[in-house]
């Protein structure tokens, strides 16, 4: 039986280059990991995918992302035997924080250590990238540059510890929605990614939160205009950036201590509905799976 950890991620920068010959965006953007983490459980049976999950509604077959990714793997690599998957959620669905994505890197990762496969992170990277654009980030983790679709992964310095304060309001948010209006729209700011990478090397936290930029961002405010309401509120408490993770809806604020992010929380856990949660930036997955 294996235990794997899914990380969420939050963007410190989003840029979108142009379209591809491929219909795909062609992205430019730092991706972050944070502690929040769904939990799966991984054991072997003789054929076939069992999933079950703790969310009611949620689909538990080949609409989903783990359960695809199960299949892909043990086709992929002519496994004799099937897998049984428990999923535990934590990160809000369709919230711009990749919880999808990080469940199916979490099963490629640990169907890979629970039949003893040996696939290295790039080769596991290969086969998340043929399921979603996020899921190679999710598989390594830590701080990267994600360039193409956002398969092709750079490693940076890690970022200095923050605190962060997450405030997913109660809607959803396509990604293909905010692409498609980012087309007929453009951005009026493009991130300095640059800036930020050499930011990020000196761990200057203020220089870092000083050049988060996201161009969806506009897109989904002018649609859900509570996105802008809750990034006054973060800064108002204390925190030192707040910005829209992906296409949203999900808000984070970064902060130095757990204190004022504590408050922060409370604060916005008094004034809105949102689902909230405070955790801390996350390095790369290497320790993230459990063997019992």
């Amino acid at each position: 039986m294996i235990t794997v950890e899914g990380n969420a991620k939050i963007n410190l920068t989003l840029d979108i280059l142009g379209k591809r010959p491929d219909g795909y965006h062609e992205v430019a953007m730092v991706m972050q990991s944070i502690n929040l983490h769904d939990t799966l459980t991984l054991s072997k049976i003789p054929s076939g995918i069992e999933l079950t999950l703790d969310v009611p509604g949620l689909e538990a077959d080949e609409r989903n992302l783990a359960w695809r990714a199960a299949r892909l793997l043990l086709d992929g690599e002519s496994v004799k035997g099937g897998v049984r998957i428990a999923l535990t959620k934590r990160i809000p669905i369709a919230a711009g924080l990749a919880g999808g994505s990080a469940d199916a890197a979490a099963v490629l990762r640990g169907v890979n250590a629970l039949y003893e496969l040996g696939l290295t992170e790039a080769e596991l990277c290969a086969y998340g990238a043929k399921l979603g654009s996020d899921i190679p980030f999710t598989i390594v983790g830590g701080t990267m540059l994600a360039t193409g679709r956002g398969e092709v992964l750079e490693a940076l310095d890690p970022v200095p510890p923050f605190w962060v304060v997450l405030a997913k309001p109660k809607i959803s948010v396509s990604t293909a929605w905010a692409y498609k209006h980012y087309d007929e729209q453009g951005a009026e700011q493009h991130p300095d990614n640059a800036a930020i990478i050499q930011a990020i090397a000196k761990r200057d936290r203020a220089g870092i939160a000083s050049l988060l930029c996201n161009v969806l961002e506009r897109v989904t405010i002018k649609q859900y205009p509570v996105i802008a309401q809750y990034k006054e509120w973060m800064m108002e408490k204390g925190a030192l950036a707040s910005m829209m993770s992906g296409s949203g809806p999900t808000v984070f604020g970064l902060f130095s201590a757990e204190e004022e992010a504590r408050r922060a929380a409370a604060f916005l856990e008094e004034q809105t509905d949102a689902e909230l949660f405070v955790c801390q930036t996350a390095g790369a997955n290497c320790d993230t799976i459990h063997k019992r």
